[in-house]
């Protein structure tokens, strides 16, 4: 297999934690401060266009952070597990701390994407070019709310996940 022997990258944050773990964990701590920098944009300075230029550029970079992070994932022959071992919230083969806090970040992790894609796409095919409010803001502003909280959850359960299984000692 070509990529038998990939044990993956470690981390740079002097922790348990991959290389991609580490990515990750920083990049949450950029990304919710330009989120919020965007709806301020768009709630209170009505700058639609750098809003939606903000929010797409956001969007990329996370998909492109996520595809890496599961590629680094999948083909490390080093699992999460085995960098999570001396952890007092790891056993292996029972449901622990750092595995439910896994689970709960995923109940969040799994649906935020999907419901930030579904809140981008339908932006994109009803508001006017260049946007302006129309008749479809309303409804925008209650998904972008969803997708924003569901990105924050899954930045703070991430954070936890993280710090229970890399981290603690």
């Amino acid at each position: 297999m070509l990529f038998a022997d990939y044990a993956g990258w470690n981390g740079f944050l002097g922790t348990r934690g991959s290389f991609m773990l580490d990515l990750l964990f920083l990049a949450m701590f950029a990304v919710l401060p330009v989120m919020g920098w965007s709806i301020y944009l768009v709630k209170y300075r009505k700058n639609y266009s750098l809003h939606k230029r903000v929010q797409l550029t956001l969007a990329v970079i996370l998909l492109l952070s996520v595809l890496l992070f599961e590629v680094d994932m999948r083909l490390s022959s080093t699992k999460w597990t085995e960098r999570a071992e001396p952890s007092p919230y790891f056993t292996p083969d029972v449901w622990c701390g750092a595995k439910y806090a896994l689970m709960i970040h995923l109940l969040f992790a799994i649906p935020t994407p999907l419901l930030w894609i579904y809140t981008i796409v339908k932006a994109l095919r009803n508001f006017p070019s260049p946007p302006v409010p129309s008749d479809y803001s309303g409804q925008h502003i209650k998904t972008a709310r969803l997708a924003a909280m569901g990105m924050v959850l899954t930045a703070v359960t991430g954070w936890c996940f993280y710090w229970m299984a890399f981290v603690a000692t």
